[in-house]
């Protein structure tokens, strides 16, 4: 095994702070969601970090099946911020894909390849419910 990369960033004032990379190429303010604050939130940080990665790990899944991805291949990634009162907070999440121009039954493998390579998707597997599906 071995370490491919490390993020690494600093943190302060928790959903209403702000977030820094040490290269300083991440330099974000944090507001609650759904508030008027003027910043993203930690949601929508994980779903376009998720489906950014996802969009390479079917890259991978496409080359293992001897194809290429189409140009514009895409992720909608929906990740929900949800309230239980017996398990307190909860995440879960949809990735809506789309391989335009790829027969559905060849996409939906190649994002169910893509699933099960994904670091995302390992991260998240039997942690929270996610439905991923080629559209």
């Amino acid at each position: 095994m071995s370490i491919l990369y490390t993020a690494k960033t600093f943190t302060t004032g928790g959903r209403d702070g702000q977030s820094h990379s040490d290269d300083n190429r991440l330099d974000i303010k944090l507001s609650v969601p759904g508030s008027n604050g003027a910043g993203t939130n930690p949601e929508q940080l994980f779903a376009a970090g998720w489906s950014a990665c996802f969009i390479g790990a079917m890259g991978r899944a496409a080359q293992e099946k001897g194809i290429k991805l189409p140009a514009d291949t895409s992720v909608a990634a929906e990740v929900d911020l949800g309230s239980d009162v017996e398990e307190g907070f909860f995440l879960q999440a949809r990735l809506n894909v789309s391989l335009p121009g790829i027969e559905p039954t060849l996409a939906q493998s190649v994002v169910d390849r893509a699933h099960q390579i994904c670091p995302y998707s390992k991260a998240t597997r039997g942690n929270i419910k996610a439905v991923v599906s080629a559209l």
